[in-house]
């Protein structure tokens, strides 16, 4: 066995870093119909929101208080706002469950895993091609969907500063800037679940059960942070902290929350990537 990978690694032509390229692997990824559905149904969501508001009047405030969905139908910003706001705490989840548990899973329940290492791609550098790939077409997803929004919400509502609910206005160019800040933390938060579900998705030859755990697990979490008796405790819990990105539409923008909330994810994220490289490098491949 050592004679053979020796002859691989120094056959003419061979470079490992050349196998699997990122672009090959993209467009793969790109083709499939749960990519496809899963993008169809995060650039529909601004639409449905604007049916709703049309259907049913524009939000108002409620017992004298004003939330960042009140001022949904304040501008294109707040619209884009207000998508992130109802899509953060589970719609977001979805497809970076999706893209990071189905990758190496899937090509496990296609039977196709085993042919990809004996090509020979290098166990750490399939992962590694894998993940890059995950963690582009979550973002990508996350970016697609305050993108269309904005764009929607502005034909619907105009094109004008960012209302804040505690009061003050945001100039639109200055708008766009936090939104951008809270797309880049709502990504970084949900590395976690990026994490869980790729870790997941080297234990089982069923995609759906590691995108189901990655999801499952995440709303494990969610529910620990509504148990109020657990105290401090809670900081330790990425959920904690999925939307300390409200600091960024205010008048004055406040890093605090978000830098604890990065760190927290950063943390848990790395753990179980490191997890999924050790274990898949030690895993008898089968199928």
């Amino acid at each position: 066995m050592s004679t053979l990978v020796e002859r691989t690694e120094t056959a003419d032509g061979y470079r490992a870093r050349r196998t699997l390229p990122l672009r090959v692997e993209f467009v793969r990824q790109l083709k499939r119909r749960r990519t496809l559905v899963m993008g169809a149904i995060l650039a529909v969501l601004p639409f449905v929101l604007v049916a709703a508001f049309a259907i049913g009047g524009e939000p108002g405030a409620r017992n004298g208080r004003v939330t960042l969905m009140d001022t949904a139908t304040a501008s294109g910003g707040n619209f884009a706002a207000v998508n992130l706001f109802v899509s953060a705490g589970f719609l977001l989840v979805i497809p970076v469950a999706l893209f990071c548990g189905d990758t190496i899973a899937s090509e496990a329940s296609w039977s196709s895993l085993r042919y990809l290492l004996a090509a020979p791609v290098p166990r750490a550098r399939l992962l590694w091609s894998k993940l890059v790939v995950a963690l582009g077409m979550s973002l990508a997803a996350m970016v697609l969907l305050p993108v269309v929004a904005l764009a929607v919400g502005t034909a619907a509502y105009g094109w004008g500063p960012l209302e804040i609910p505690t009061g003050g206005t945001l100039p639109a160019g200055t708008a766009a800037q936090r939104l951008l800040v809270v797309v880049a933390y709502i990504f970084a938060s949900q590395l976690v679940t990026a994490g869980l579900a790729f870790w997941l998705s080297t234990k089982t030859d069923a995609p759906l059960g590691a995108v189901g755990g990655a999801v499952g697990l995440t709303i494990v979490g969610n529910v620990l942070d509504a148990v109020t008796a657990l105290g401090d405790w809670r900081d330790f819990l990425p959920a904690h902290w999925q939307f300390a990105w409200a600091d960024a539409v205010q008048p004055q923008l406040e890093w605090s929350g978000m830098i604890q909330g990065t760190a927290i994810s950063l943390t848990y994220a790395l753990v179980l990537f490191a997890l999924a490289f050790r274990g898949f490098a030690r895993k008898d491949v089968v199928s």
